[in-house]
Parts: structure tokens; sequence; C-alpha cells
């Protein structure tokens, strides 16, 4: 019974992986690579992050047959992408170009990332500022004025406290 569920089961799904996978004929060995390194670097209009290679969606099958006739004809990877390019727009290539409508999405991971570097640097240098310089440096930016929240005592006015807070915990 279960070699019976078994050879069911293989049947079926076998079925399932045939369907999926379209056999391309090409007349020349060079346009299956350059077929394949097409729609790898092509992405599906419709699916969120596929590509025509990975995608079934109705319409990456016309796209791959599109791309398959279009280098059938003779036409070199710039011209299909270019085609491709001027119907569905920069979204069609998974790297586009760089120019005047694209030169942020390639300079914002740099950019990114000389700004943490430089959050890291100035946190890092002033975690390893010593205190004595901080203090003499504050000290110098600002001269101590009667209004501040920080009033130095005198050692008389800090035994007076002292003597105080031993009163009141006496009592």
């Amino acid at each position: 019974m279960r070699t019976l569920w078994g050879l069911l089961c293989a049947m079926f799904l076998s079925g399932q992986l045939v369907a999926s996978s379209a056999i391309v004929e090409f007349s020349d060995e060079s346009l299956r690579v350059r077929y394949q390194q097409l729609i790898q670097e092509l992405r599906c209009p419709k699916c969120q992050n596929q590509n025509l290679a990975d995608s079934n969606a109705p319409i990456s099958q016309d796209l791959r047959a599109q791309v398959q006739g279009l280098l059938e004809e003779g036409m070199s990877d710039r011209q299909i992408k270019d085609y491709l390019k001027a119907r569905y727009s920069d979204f069609i290539l998974y790297r586009p170009e760089v120019n005047k409508t694209t030169w942020l999405l390639w300079a914002a991971p740099v950019l990114f990332m000389f700004i943490g570097a430089w959050v890291v640097y100035s946190l890092y240098r002033q975690k390893n500022t010593p205190k004595s310089v901080v203090a003499s440096a504050d000290a110098v930016a600002e001269p101590e004025s009667e209004e501040s929240d920080d009033i130095a005592m005198s050692a008389t006015d800090q035994q007076r406290l002292e003597q105080l807070l031993m009163d009141g915990e006496e009592q």
C-alpha cells in the first residue's frame, strides 16, 4: 500500500516538474548562453523580486520568448536591453546604468557608509578623550557665571553640608 501511494505521488509530482520547465531550442550554443545570461539580468515586470528565469508569470514567459526571438534575429545584448527598457523602463533591469535619474541609487550606499564611519569615529573619539581635557576645554569655552547650575563649593561649605546631613540622620 505504501509503495502504491509513493508511485502515485511520484507520478503526479513529476508531471508538474515537466510542465514547468520549458525547453528552448537555439540554432547556436552561444545564443543559449547569451539567452541564459539575459533572462538572469532582466526582471519580471509583474513579480516583486524575480528575474525572468525564475518567474512563472505569463508575462515572463512572453518576455522569455521575445528575448529568444530577438536573439535569433541577431540583436546584441545591449540592443535587447534597450528595446525592453524602452517598453518597461529601468525597472526591467536588475542593474540599471548610472545616469542622471539613477545616480543617487548608486551613490547612496557609499554615502551612508561614509556617514556611518564618521559617526563611529566621532563617538570613539568622544569616548576616548580624557575627562580632564574635556573639563578644561569646557572651562575655557564657557567661563563660569553666577547663574550656572554647577556651583563650586569651598571646603568650609562642604564640611558644613556634611555636618547638616549627619545631624539630619541622627534625628
